[in-house]
C-alpha cells in the first residue's frame, strides 16, 4: 500500500483535502498532471470572490461561514494573506430570483448587511449604473481570495505534514478493488486505500461515463482600465455581482494598481476537450463583455485590457458532486462546482477528509449528493 489516500488532481479541492488529511496524520499520495498552483482549470486569475449572502442558495451559508474560519486557519498556518474582506455589493432587479435568494440567505441566517436603494446607492457607489427597479445589497462578510497562493499554501502545508505530491504526473486509470484502489499514472502502478477524484474540468477525461454530468465549460476572465483609479481601490470598490436582465458581471477592485476585474459569468461556453481549451478570446465574447461593462459599469473603459480563459466542471443543476461515487468502492468525488466553488474550498477539503476517514460528515451536504443526478456507474 503506497498511501492511505490517493488524491487525483491537487488543485482547488485536492490541495485543501491534502492539507486537512495530512494534518490528521493520514498518509496522502497526490497526483497532479501540471504544477502546483497551475491555471489549467478553476484556479487562476489573481482573485476569486468570497460571498456569504449567497445567490446560489441559502443552504450554502453554513458552509461559507465554516469556510471563512478555515481560510483564517490556513492563513495562520501558512503565514500568507489569502482572504481580504472588503464587502460584497450585489445589484439587480429587486424582483429577480438572484436578489430574492440573497435576501433569503440574509433573513435565514441574520447576516450582516445593508440594503441601498435609489440615490443612496448611486451616491455611495457611482462606479455602477443603477436603474429605478434595482436593489443594491451590501454583504459585509464578503471579499476576495488569492487563488493561486491558496492552492500553493495548502499544498506546501500538506507536504510539510508528510503528504507526497507527484507533479507533472498524469493518472491514466483507477481500478477499485476489494482492499483499496489501484492507480496507473505515467505507466507506473500504485495502490492506495481510498481515492479522491478532484480533477474539475478534467474529470470526464479520466471517467468518460461522467461526461453528461460533469461538463467542462470555458470561463473568460477580463480586466478593464478604470477612468479614475482613486475610485476603484479595495477601500472604495467592494467585490461585486452586477446583474441586469441577461447580463451578469462579477468582479473585484483594483489589486495591481492598474486594472479592475469584471467578467461576464453567465452561461459559459461548453468545451469538448479540456486539453484543447482555446486560451485566446473569441470576438463575440469581447463584444458581449464590452456591451455589459458599457451599460452597467461606467467607471470603466469598455474595452478589456486583459483576458484569460480558464475552466471549471458544471453539473446540470449547478451544484457540485461531493461524496461517494455510486458503484465505485472506496472512491470519493469532489468535482463539478460550477464556477462558484473556490470560496468553499477549505470546508470542502475538511468534509472530504471526514468522509474518507469516518465515512460521514457533520456538515449538511445533501444538496451535493452525487446520487441525486448520477445513475449507478458500472
Amino acid at each position: 500500500m503506497d498511501a492511505e489516500v490517493g488524491i487525483i488532481g491537487v488543485g482547488t479541492m485536492g490541495s485543501m483535502a491534502a492539507w486537512q488529511l495530512a494534518k490528521k496524520g493520514v498518509s496522502v499520495l497526490g497526483f497532479e498532471q501540471f504544477g502546483i498552483g497551475n491555471d489549467r482549470t478553476a484556479a487562476g486569475g489573481e482573485s476569486r470572490l468570497f460571498r456569504t449572502a449567497y445567490m446560489e442558495g441559502p443552504e450554502y451559508v453554513p458552509l461559507l461561514q465554516d469556510a471563512k474560519e478555515l481560510w483564517r486557519q490556513l492563513e495562520k498556518e501558512s503565514g500568507n494573506s489569502l482572504l481580504t474582506l472588503n464587502g460584497g455589493l450585489m445589484i439587480g432587479e429587486a424582483e429577480s430570483p438572484a436578489i430574492k435568494t440573497i435576501l433569503k440567505s440574509i433573513s435565514d441566517f441574520d447576516l450582516d448587511h445593508e440594503i441601498l436603494e435609489g440615490d443612496q446607492a448611486r451616491n455611495r457607489y457611482p462606479q455602477f449604473k443603477l436603474y429605478d427597479d434595482d436593489l443594491a445589497v451590501l454583504d459585509k462578510d464578503a471579499g476576495f481570495i488569492r487563488p493561486e497562493l491558496a492552492v500553493v499554501s495548502a499544498s506546501l502545508l500538506a507536504m510539510k505534514q508528510g503528504a507526497e505530491i507527484k507533479r507533472y504526473t498524469k493518472v491514466e486509470s483507477i481500478t477499485p478493488e476489494s482492499d483499496g484502489v489501484s492507480i496507473t499514472a505515467d505507466g507506473k502502478n500504485y495502490k492506495v486505500g481510498k481515492v479522491l477524484i478532484s480533477t474539475g474540468a478534467w474529470t470526464s477525461k479520466l471517467m468518460p461515463e461522467l461526461k453528461e454530468q460533469l461538463i467542462p465549460r470555458r470561463l473568460l476572465l477580463t480586466w478593464f482600465a478604470p477612468k479614475d483609479l482613486t475610485n476603484t481601490g479595495v477601500d472604495k470598490l467592494p467585490i461585486f455581482a452586477r446583474m441586469r436582465g441577461n447580463f451578469r458581471l462579477t468582479g473585484a477592485p483594483t489589486l495591481d494598481g492598474s486594472m479592475v476585474k469584471a467578467s461576464y459569468t453567465k452561461d459559459p461556453l461548453a468545451i469538448e476537450d479540456p486539453a484543447e481549451l482555446y486560451r485566446d478570446v473569441y470576438p463575440e465574447e469581447l463584444e458581449r463583455i464590452s456591451e455589459s461593462v458599457d451599460a452597467l459599469l461606467p467607471a470603466l473603459l469598455p474595452d478589456p485590457v486583459r483576458a484569460n480563459a480558464y475552466m471549471d466542471a458544471y453539473t446540470p443543476d449547478g451544484h457540485a458532486l461531493l461524496g461517494e461515487l455510486p458503484g465505485w468502492k472506496n472512491v470519493i468525488v469532489g468535482s463539478g462546482f460550477s464556477g462558484h466553488g473556490f470560496k468553499l474550498s477549505p470546508v470542502i477539503g475538511k468534509i472530504i477528509s471526514e468522509l474518507l476517514i469516518d465515512g460521514k460528515t457533520g456538515s449538511n451536504i445533501s444538496h451535493l449528493d452525487p446520487g441525486r443526478i448520477l445513475r449507478e456507474v458500472e
